[in-house]
């Protein structure tokens, strides 16, 4: 198989995987008593980036490491399902991060040494808990909600240390720009604003990095 088919192979099951993302994500609302859009980006966000992400994974990664392929290609299904989804109602699912987590956990254990994804998972988890009650307290107001801090969480323990470091980087300064845009583009300081889809932004990136 030739790299450009196997690449385009995979960007197909990248469709698939995203459309399987959104209809979850439309039954997972409705669960939680909230109306799925039904806007351009809402329906067709998760199926493009999604398949755009597999086939860079592809790309990078090719046939001969398709086991790692397959399980990055998980982590990546679930940081476009974050993505989208807090994008549209401002919520991170305890359905959707922790099962996540529990994966990065065992993937974590294969590498070396074994307790570095775990420890770092529980720091940034630790971290942005502590940013979240801190700003809370200062500001009156939420800053970070508990779903940025379980994904910082997630986050960690599937990049390390100093890949959560760099991740939450990228993931605040495009966040900032957003949020520059968002509220010249409403006229307000006051607008409400997702950090999560930034956060996860970050960790794509940073997971593709990874060898």
């Amino acid at each position: 198989m030739t790299t450009a088919l196997f690449v385009v192979g995979w960007a197909i099951v990248g469709v698939g995987a995203g459309w399987l993302a959104r209809w979850g994500s439309v039954r997972l609302a409705r669960m939680e008593g909230l109306e799925p859009g039904s806007k351009p980006w809402q329906v067709y966000g998760p199926p493009i980036l999604a398949a755009v992400m597999f086939a860079g994974f592809a790309f990078d990664l090719g046939v001969p490491h398709i086991l790692v392929l397959a399980v990055r290609s998980v982590f990546v299904l679930v940081l476009v399902q974050v993505i989208f989804f807090d994008l549209e109602h401002r919520l991170i699912l305890d359905r959707v991060i922790f099962p996540s987590m529990g994966l990065a956990v065992v993937v974590s254990l294969f590498n070396q040494p074994w307790w570095a994804g775990i420890a770092t998972g529980l720091g940034a988890g630790v971290l942005f808990l502590f940013l979240s009650i801190a700003g809370s307290t200062l500001l009156r107001g939420e800053v970070l909600g508990f779903g940025d801090v379980k994904l910082a969480a997630f986050m960690g323990l599937l990049l390390g240390w100093p890949g959560i470091a760099d991740a939450v980087f990228i993931g605040v300064a495009v966040g900032a720009v957003a949020a520059i845009a968002v509220a010249i583009w409403r006229r307000s300081l006051k607008a409400t604003f997702a950090y999560g889809p930034y956060l996860a932004i970050g960790a794509l990136v940073l997971l593709y990095q990874m060898h």
